[in-house]
């Protein structure tokens, strides 16, 4: 989700509420605690150099029990960090503690965000010999398709 989106979202909501992928509610009382623009400069594992930028908010709780982040509060947070860090309109990577501090994606379901798992990759499949996955199909699609090849007009012939 790019920043553009959230802060659209957030002009229709009343209250903020962000959803773990197990389904668990970030307690209400979080903060966001940081928006940046986080710049990574790499090079992979096929000797490519890359370059990614993201906006990254921190989401935070503690025994702050009696605030809560209103949706119009952060949009001026964002807004700040635009302006003062000259954030674009940038994908978005949320932090959260866990057993460790935990990097997720961002999506919206309608009422939550949704903090979506993210996994690593590798970037030079091809100059890693790592062969492309080949499409599953089930061996009933196979016996269909086999048991029609061969008829008068399909084409096999």
């Amino acid at each position: 989700m790019k920043l553009s989106e959230v802060k659209t979202i957030l002009g229709n909501l009343d209250t903020i509420a962000f959803q773990l992928p197990n389904g668990k509610l970030v307690p209400s009382h979080f903060h966001v605690t940081e928006v940046g623009k986080i710049t990574k400069n790499f090079i992979d594992c096929g000797g490519t150099v890359r370059k990614e930028e993201v906006v990254n908010f921190q989401l935070w709780d503690s025994n702050d029990y009696d605030h809560r982040l209103h949706p119009e509060k952060l949009v001026h947070i964002i807004e700040l960090s635009e302006k003062v860090l000259e954030i674009g309109d940038l994908e978005i990577e949320v932090e959260y503690q866990g057993e460790t501090i935990q990097k997720f994606g961002l999506d919206f379901d309608g009422t939550n965000f949704l903090l979506a798992t993210k996994h690593t990759d590798c970037l030079a499949k091809e100059n890693c010999g790592i062969p492309a996955e080949k499409p599953r199909v089930k061996l009933s699609q196979l016996q269909e398709t086999s048991a029609n090849c061969c008829t008068p007009n399909s084409g096999c012939c």
